[in-house]
């Protein structure tokens, strides 16, 4: 690949700002509602299971998880969870939808010094409102060109917004923090991608080590260094 970038595209959740630390923070808070019923592991692995199996009714976000969180309580309770105690769950989606967006170490400096090179875009997962809200409230929403909430990464998707851009494959790069949402479909697409790892992944986004090995994953710690890697692309 030889053609000069054109379109940078940044995953939201995890590689602009915090956001699987808080849905942690929060599973940890329900788990202490259920305790007198079951054990933690138990919690953990049913709301697990739950939210599996209510991808494909309710997607992705706060709003998808919160309904698997008051499914998983009236299961594991046999319905005996309380009104209080669903109130309490319903308290957490609140919380967790008007909680500061804290961008990470490095975001800022990294759209400055791409924003006049590149069209900057957003693919991300989620909540289309919830998504919204977050980069308007990051300070980042007029740094990008457009904003795409997807229902799912996947090489279609990928080919999909490459080709309503109007651009080579090979002149749009995708930046995230999952192999397995972020840069495997978008390399399957013919695109680059970018690997910036987060420092905690939810268990969905992991990708069998045998997997990685199957595809050429250009890995930076930090966000900061992708400018260097685009300017060495160009």
């Amino acid at each position: 690949m030889s053609s000069r970038i054109e379109v940078v595209a940044f995953d939201a959740d995890d590689t602009l700002w915090h956001n699987e630390t808080l849905f942690r923070d929060t599973a940890g808070r329900f788990t202490e509602i259920l305790s007198r019923y079951c054990s933690e592991e138990t919690i953990a692995a049913r709301l697990f299971q739950t939210e599996m199996r209510n991808l494909e009714h309710y997607g992705y976000g706060i709003k998808s998880f919160t309904l698997s969180m008051i499914e998983t309580a009236i299961e594991l309770t046999d319905g005996e969870v309380s009104s209080r105690e669903i109130a309490e769950i319903l308290g957490f989606a609140r919380s967790m939808l008007n909680h500061p967006v804290e961008l990470l170490e490095g975001v800022e400096e990294t759209i400055g010094a791409l924003e006049s090179r590149y069209r900057l875009l957003v693919v991300t997962k989620g909540d289309l409102l919830d998504q919204q809200s977050k980069l308007a409230r990051s300070g980042l929403g007029d740094r990008f060109e457009a904003v795409r909430v997807v229902t799912s990464k996947d090489r279609a998707t990928y080919e999909s917004i490459v080709a309503g851009l109007g651009i080579p494959s090979d002149r749009f790069v995708m930046v995230g923090n999952s192999l397995k949402s972020d840069v495997i479909p978008a390399l399957e697409a013919g695109t680059r991608a970018i690997h910036v790892p987060y420092h905690t992944e939810w268990a969905h986004e992991v990708v069998d080590p045998s997997v990685v090995d199957e595809y050429d994953i250009t890995t930076v710690e930090r966000i900061t260094r992708v400018p260097e890697i685009l300017g060495g692309w160009c």
